[in-house]
């Protein structure tokens, strides 16, 4: 049985194992007045990575806990964001899972970020690498050092930092996905390539295929970026939403409203859930 904690019900044992080691995976899901945004990607995701870590997670407690936080931390009359850890539990001294464990839910709510300009935003290329474990691609475990250091790096004028391979191809944001048009073919680096597989480009991914677009999924080359094919540059998040890119490195990137007209406007920051 999943143990769930509360924000106002008290500490998390110092035992636990997503303290101590990270042991545990994460969600940030969009609330709008009682709605959760994409809620069924972030259950099967958070189902999915927990089987992948054998962290036991039982659908039905985790949907009525889910419920429950949403009634009892949401407000009904605005938008907020509301997170969920899913930890190992506690399990003492040591990396080697013990045999018996108890998973816990940790939930909080935090009040919604700014809305992303919608003329596009400015990033810049961090000097940090992303290196993906295979065993972990695409999951969102508590685990972020990487992502934590390169955004370090972001200035005041700065939305995002992109994280590129060890080649300098462009991988994924600290906290966005990417997708580039180039001419009529939709393009996003693959899943194994991934530190976090978001739920927003997964669910943008089904939509262009579903309208018939042509999608190709590998890593963004500099000269995808250099081409005069280049259509676009957008950043993903289930959060934020979709967000245009007009600047890369200090070189203007054009800013199309093509992806307006093929996704649901719910994709899009300040739009209904």
């Amino acid at each position: 049985m999943v143990q769930v904690i509360w924000p106002d019900s008290g500490l998390v044992e110092v035992s636990d194992r997503g303290l101590a080691y990270g042991d545990g995976l994460f969600e940030t899901i969009r609330v709008d007045r009682g709605r959760p945004f994409l809620l069924e990607r972030h259950l099967q995701r958070l189902l999915e990575d927990a089987g992948r870590l054998t962290i036991p997670l039982d659908r039905a407690a985790l949907e009525a806990a889910m419920q429950e936080a949403i009634e009892r931390l949401a407000p009904a009359d605005a938008a907020c964001v509301l997170k969920v850890i899913l930890t190992r539990g506690s399990g003492g001294r040591g990396y080697r899972i013990p045999d018996t464990t108890r998973p816990r839910l940790i939930f909080s709510v935090h009040p919604m970020p700014p809305v992303p300009d919608a003329g596009g935003v400015v990033v810049s290329t961090s000097s940090v690498p992303l290196v993906v474990h295979p065993a972990m691609a695409g999951m969102k475990s508590l685990e972020r050092m990487q992502q934590v250091l390169a955004s370090r790096e972001l200035q005041p004028d700065e939305f995002e930092r992109i994280m590129p391979d060890s080649d300098g191809n462009l991988l994924e944001g600290t906290r966005t996905n990417l997708l580039l048009q180039s001419g009529d073919v939709w393009i996003t680096p693959p899943r194994e390539s991934l530190a976090v597989a978001g739920v927003m480009r997964a669910e943008l991914l089904d939509c262009l295929q579903q309208q018939g677009r042509q999608t190709e999924q590998r890593a963004i080359t500099r000269y995808d970026l250099d081409a005069d094919r280049l259509q676009g540059l957008w950043l993903t998040n289930s959060v934020t939403g979709i967000v245009a890119v007009r600047s890369l490195d200090g070189v203007e990137l054009p800013v199309s409203s093509h992806l307006a007209t093929i996704a649901p406007h719910g994709f899009f920051t300040g739009s209904s859930a």
